[in-house]
This record gives C-alpha cells, structure tokens and sequence, in this order.
C-alpha cells in the first residue's frame, strides 16, 4: 500500500467530494462581486447570464482560477515529489486555510500538542449586528445563500466571520463590505451628518439557507394582506406618513390671502387633480352642449329669443337672477 501511495500514475488525479459552495451560493458570490471585477472580467470572459455562475466547474472564481494557473506555470505548487495538485485539492487546501480558527497556536512541547491563545479573548462583544434584507433586483427570486449586514465601521472581515461562528455557529465563505457616510444636512447649528446614515453593509456569503423571515413577497395574498394590517395597527406606518404629509402643508400654507384651504388628506394627489379637471372640463363642455342645442331648437321653432329665454329653456324658469341679465344682447335671431 505504501508503494500504490508514492506511484504517481495510480493516485487519484481528482475529487470525489461533493462541491463546497452549491449552485446558488455560487451565483450569489457570483452576483455579488464588486462592480470593478464584474466590468473587468465582462471584458475579459463576456457577460455572465442572470442567475448563473463564472466559477469553474471546482467551483473556482476566475481570480482563482487565473492564481493557480499562475503558480503552476512558475512551478510554486510543486511539492517535495515533484508533485503538482489539482484544481480541486489546491482550492480544498485554500478553503481549509480561510476557515481555520484564529487567534491560536499549536506547538508540540515535550510530546504533548498544546493550544495556547495569542489574542486577547472578548466576552460579550458590546457590537451590534443588524440582519436586513438583501438587495434583490425586481424579477430576481430572493438568494437564501447571502445574508446582509450593518455593523459598526470599526468591525473587520474577521471580526464578522469569527463572532458568526463563535456566537451563532454561522458558516460563511466570503464576505464583502462597504462604508455608507452620510451627506452634509443643513441644520441651524450648521452642517451635520445624521448618525443613522453613515453605516458599514456587510454581504456574508452562506455555507446554509437561510430564508429572511415574514417575506411580503412569498405570502399568500390573504396572509400579506393580514401581516400588512398588523403592521400599519402596530407601526402605523402609512398613518404617520400622511401625518408628516399634512404638517408639510400647514407649514406651507401662507398667511392671509396668499393662503390656501387644505379639504382633503388626498387632494395633493395626482390622480385626485387629474379627476378635478376632468369632471371640470365635462361639466363645461355639457353646458356648451345644452346652451347650443337650445339656440338650434329655438332657430328651429322660428322665434327671436334673448339669453334670458335660452337659459330658461336650456337650465330652467327663474334661475336667472336680475343683475345677470346687464351687458346680454336683448334678442339673439
């Protein structure tokens, strides 16, 4: 057996384990790739379908890919033998480096292996990690394998990785990051920043599923429709938007004649002026409609009539009042 172990043209040249990342959480490495490598390798590789993978069939990205070409070709991944690795057990052999525990070391002392801890231990981290929703581009279905993050913009790529698996037991396989400062808002002390918008997004990719709970999007019509009353009866979402909608018209009212008359909670709406002018214009155009039609019946009957008469047979008997009449034409033929 030891001879069959040395023979280099009877070992296994390839991998019979399963794949570490699975289909979806290669496309959503994939999908979340920052924009200057996605542009680089579109230009180099060609477009990368919606909801497919550029790894490679070891389920190498093409930076790794083109990183173990490039040390077979300068010969740094040959071992003592004279032997070079295949793809799958050189990337085996990275995944198992990026997933070890940090933080120890293990030295053999008198035949004994003893862990000791170089880093300070931290009980109760005073972070906080806050779980949102990933960005899903409409039409694309929600990726289970990638979890969103905001933390604190002291918090490191190892930190993330070491309290997810320390505290939660969380396996992840990459994680990206990015730093959101807030703009400069006017206020009367000056230029400030608001706190809440200047943030760290952390994108962790998953090892697991993991399915982002109460999903509008995945329920039912009748269940949404529930969960959407609980909301607004518990947050009063809605209901404090139209609040703050209300005060920004008060506050912009006016004063005096230059003021206006707020009638409805919906009269700002579109739609709602929209409708306004139409009704308007068909309430104008029917009267027109009336006023010619009586003039044509009039002419018809061969009678010389004034605008007191039309009206009267086009609206009706004594809906005139007297001073209306100053400034009319007495007969109309």
């Amino acid at each position: 057996m030891q001879v069959l172990r040395w023979c280099p043209n009877l070992r296994r040249t390839y991998s019979t384990k399963r794949t570490p990342l699975p289909e979806l959480a290669r496309v959503a490495r994939t999908a979340s790739t920052p924009l200057a490598v996605r542009l680089r390798r579109r230009k180099q590789f060609g477009a990368v379908p919606d909801g497919k993978s550029d790894a490679t069939q070891y389920g190498l990205t093409p930076t790794e890919k083109a990183r173990y070409d490039r040390l077979k070709a300068t010969g740094a991944l040959e071992d003592s033998r004279g032997i070079t690795p295949s793809e799958a057990s050189w990337y085996s052999k990275v995944n198992s480096r990026r997933s070890r525990i940090r933080g120890f070391r293990r030295e053999v002392q008198d035949g004994v292996l003893k862990t000791e801890a170089v880093g300070q231990r931290v009980y109760l981290p005073n972070i906080t990690f806050r779980l949102v929703r990933n960005n899903t581009q409409p039409g694309q279905p929600y990726n289970p394998y990638e979890a969103t993050f905001r933390v604190p913009q002291s918090v490191t790529k190892t930190d993330i990785r070491s309290l997810l698996l320390a505290v939660y037991g969380v396996k992840t396989t990459y994680i990206r990051t990015d730093n959101y400062i807030s703009p400069w808002f006017r206020t009367l002390e000056g230029p400030k920043r608001r706190p809440y918008k200047t943030y760290k997004r952390a994108v962790v990719g998953l090892v697991d599923p993991f399915y982002y709970p109460h999903r509008l999007e995945d329920m039912a019509l009748e269940e949404r429709k529930e969960r959407e009353e609980w909301i607004e009866k518990h947050f009063a979402i809605q209901h404090t938007r139209n609040l703050q909608k209300e005060e920004l018209l008060r506050l912009t009212k006016g004063q005096g004649r230059m003021s206006w008359k707020f009638k409805a909670p919906f009269a700002t709406k579109r739609s709602h002026i929209i409708r306004l002018v139409s009704e308007r214009r068909a309430s104008r155009e029917n009267l027109v409609a009336g006023f010619v039609g009586g003039m044509r019946s009039l002419r018809e009957e061969e009678e010389k009539f004034d605008y007191k008469k039309l009206k009267a047979r086009v609206v009706g008997p004594g809906s005139i009042p007297p001073e209306e009449t100053s400034g009319v034409p007495a007969v109309v033929e």
